[in-house]
């Protein structure tokens, strides 16, 4: 267990050690147990943290408030159109300023080419830890309840094949942080990854090189698909969803009518047999339903998406309480 995580800033899983997570996911346990049993455990009583939202949520903002209202502190929501930001207060200034306000700063900001790099420079500025609650390459606290929720259900997860994929969806193009962020952590615990999409929806070329070396290195594999069906074959982890053709085009229309070659793209009980009799589906939510995913599956049997949302909430407080304090 490491004990020198006060003041470090998560904002991406790749740049914790792998000794570091370990604690994460260690604490983030305790926590969903002591909140099971009713027992008390206010650690960051009288703490602030500034939670900065520049696009919608429900789980993220949801679990972030809850989370430091269970840990004795505040959630201050603060939805970016309040501010003075596009007035002219910059990265710097809102991380110098809010450093001195709050006891930690979570931001999201997905805006595609932008949104790292904001909250980096925000992190830059501030004396207190940033929280990265999703940008535009990351999206850490997802795919750290992912992991628990991975442990939980299957035990180790050496030698577990996660079947990262893509999915159709008509709603909108989405960020491609869950899977980059999955196919980053998943291969540092020996996981067998695969990557399954289209040529046109490929992930951004460093994170699929940091992804092969995680492998090597943690005695697992990484492998990349363009069969949505091969995908699913033997997988123990299913986890397709729907994103955006970033690196392919950055206009949202073009991407959607890419999308459309790929309405096939459904995990549904024909796909879903395909995988081991034991294997879970899981999604970060919210899903387009019986678009990327039939209702029959994300509310059967090896479906566990709502546990997995609950453990945002263990994992964000196992974050806080290790930062924060």
């Amino acid at each position: 267990m490491q004990t020198n995580l006060r003041g470090k800033d998560m904002i991406t899983t790749q740049e914790w050690t792998k000794e570091e997570i370990d604690t994460v996911l260690d604490v983030a346990l305790e926590l969903k147990r002591k909140r099971a049993l009713n027992q008390p455990h206010a650690y960051l009583r009288d703490k602030v943290l500034a939670m900065l939202f520049f696009f919608s949520s429900t789980r993220t903002r949801s679990s972030f408030e809850a989370g430091i209202a269970q840990l004795g502190g505040h959630g201050a929501f603060i939805d970016s159109t309040t501010t003075q930001i596009s007035h002219g207060d910059t990265a710097k200034e809102i991380g110098e300023i809010y450093g001195r306000y709050f006891d930690g700063i979570a931001i999201r900001q997905c805006d595609w080419d932008f949104g790292n790099q904001y909250i980096r420079e925000v992190a830059a500025a501030s004396r207190v830890p940033v929280l990265n609650m999703q940008d535009d390459v990351y999206h850490p606290f997802q795919i750290l309840a992912d992991m628990l929720t991975i442990i939980e259900k299957k035990g180790d997860p050496r030698g577990l094949t996660i079947n990262v994929s893509y999915a159709y969806a008509s709603s909108y193009q989405k960020p491609i942080s869950v899977p980059q962020s999955l196919i980053l952590l998943m291969t540092r615990y020996g996981m067998n990854v695969r990557l399954t999409h289209p040529p046109e929806y490929k992930l951004m070329p460093d994170i699929v090189e940091q992804a092969k070396e995680n492998a090597r290195r943690h005695k697992g594999s990484f492998e990349i698909l363009d069969d949505f069906n091969a995908g699913f074959k033997d997988a123990d982890v299913i986890y397709a969803k729907s994103w955006g053709a970033m690196l392919t085009t950055t206009d949202h229309q073009e991407s959607a009518r890419i999308g459309q070659q790929y309405t096939d793209w459904i995990t549904d009980e024909r796909r879903m047999a395909m995988a081991k009799d034991d294997a879970i589906y899981m999604h970060c939510l919210p899903a387009d339903r019986n678009i990327e995913v039939t209702d029959g599956v994300i509310d059967g049997p090896q479906s566990v998406v709502y546990d997995e949302a609950e453990n945002r909430l263990h994992v964000q407080k196992a974050v806080m309480a290790l930062t924060m304090s």
